[in-house]
């Protein structure tokens, strides 16, 4: 099967979960600075989500521009790192409106880590179905980003119990560290070229 279709409505599907986040950032009654004091948390659990989904459509951009074709494994494997960031709306309002509470942003930590996963399923999925020579199996290499990712959440993760706080610098940590941009798949293809 062709890769056209998933692209179409992965993409759809992440623009939906970037609108559904926006949505829920209520605009405050007062006219005056003070009163957006309150939406402080709510807009900064909001930034940190509009990044990790930024880098999910970043890194799945990439990912599916080494593909040619796609597998029906493949196409779950899709569906199943969509429903997690599906859940990033409704974990970023829930951390935000409870300033940051121990429960809703380990639950974060816990989606993150799902994602993080299912992208690593996916990532997978597409290798086997390429095999080890292709452009894909070449750019990932060793892959720390993706190996030192899941521990970081998992210890993000249990820091909630020590501090809510140092489990969100741990997540905005993961977060920089794929900000950084990674040009192996580009490399890949320039020098195939």
């Amino acid at each position: 099967m062709k890769k056209g279709r998933l692209e179409a409505f992965s993409d759809g599907v992440l623009a939906i979960i970037i609108t559904i986040m926006v949505l829920e950032l209520k605009v405050p009654h007062g006219n005056d600075l003070a009163s957006l004091l309150p939406l402080i948390p709510i807009f900064v659990s909001y930034i940190l989500s509009f990044i990790y989904i930024g880098i999910y459509w970043n890194n799945h951009h990439h990912l599916l521009h080494t593909v040619t074709n796609v597998s029906g494994g493949v196409l779950w494997a899709n569906l199943h790192l969509l429903f997690w960031l599906s859940l990033v709306p409704f974990v970023t309002g829930w951390m935000g409106e409870n300033h940051f509470a121990a429960m809703p942003v380990a639950l974060y930590g816990v989606v993150l880590l799902m994602a993080a996963i299912a992208y690593f399923i996916l990532q997978t999925l597409i290798l086997k179905k390429h095999g080890k020579e292709s452009i894909l199996a070449k750019a990932i290499g060793n892959d720390f980003k993706g190996k030192i990712s899941p521990i970081l959440y998992v210890i993000g993760i249990f820091s909630t119990w020590i501090s809510p706080f140092i489990a969100g610098g741990i997540y905005a940590l993961v977060a920089f560290i794929w900000l950084i941009p990674d040009k192996r798949i580009e490399r890949i293809f320039n020098e195939e070229s």
